[in-house]
């Protein structure tokens, strides 16, 4: 048996993103998720953080840490297969993993050293709060592989329902500091329909709720597509 080893948080992820319902199952797919990378202690230290300016995008390793109390599974089912069909584990980006380590490649927008170090990013999957264990440069030359095959996951999921507010959500949006990008935000989370797979279509007498930085956003499903009901304060944050 090898040695044993122990795993410690080096940083910890401040995201838009206060609950896993909402948050996108894939890094890169809502661009308009923005937020930081916040060193700890003793890894704050600014050196370590010399030369990364100059890549566009880093490798996050991280904790499922949501998910650990839950265990882990042998065989998972991918939200990509409707969440019904099965497979192995390791043929899957589950959380439920054996050792919750999970893998993002974001984009590097700043690297602020002063006073407080701390990286900027974009096209975040990751839920505020969540543990970093390691941070890495992206390397097109060799992270990008031109005749990679994606299993049963080929392609982008497609984003295929159009969102639209209400009078109302347009009125709230005016209470929001940065509304034009929250709005976006909302728009690109929406647009990847982040219900479970089994529940497509229209569901005009349901209606669900995601907190979005500090704020409680309700919408529904109906023929036209998503249309978001309001906006209004969370007690999340």
């Amino acid at each position: 048996m090898g040695a044993t080893f122990r795993i410690e948080p080096i940083a910890r992820i401040r995201s838009p993103f206060d609950e896993k319902f909402g948050t996108p199952r894939q890094a890169g797919l809502v661009p308009g998720s923005e937020g930081t990378v916040e060193l700890l202690p003793p890894y704050d230290d600014p050196s370590m953080l010399e030369g990364l300016a100059g890549f566009s995008h880093i490798w996050l390793t991280f904790v499922f840490d949501r998910c650990v109390a839950q265990g882990w599974r042998p065989r998972v089912r991918p939200p990509r297969l409707g969440g019904n069909a099965e497979v192995g584990v390791w043929a899957s980006r589950s959380p439920f993993r054996p050792n919750f380590l999970g893998l993002s490649a974001v984009r590097l927008i700043a690297v602020i050293d002063r006073p407080r170090p701390l990286l900027r990013v974009s096209g975040l999957d990751l839920v505020d709060g969540t543990p970093v264990v390691d941070i890495r440069p992206y390397l097109p030359y060799a992270d990008v592989v031109p005749d990679a095959s994606g299993g049963f996951a080929p392609t982008a999921p497609s984003r295929e329902q159009a969102v639209r507010f209400s009078p109302r959500a347009i009125a709230d949006l005016e209470t929001v500091a940065d509304a034009p990008a929250y709005r976006r935000l909302i728009t690109e989370v929406l647009t990847l329909d982040p219900r479970p797979a089994y529940r497509s279509g229209a569901e005009p007498g349901r209606v669900y709720g995601m907190s979005l930085s500090g704020r409680n956003v309700r919408w529904r499903v109906d023929d036209e597509g998503i249309e978001i009901i309001d906006i209004t304060r969370s007690a999340n944050r």
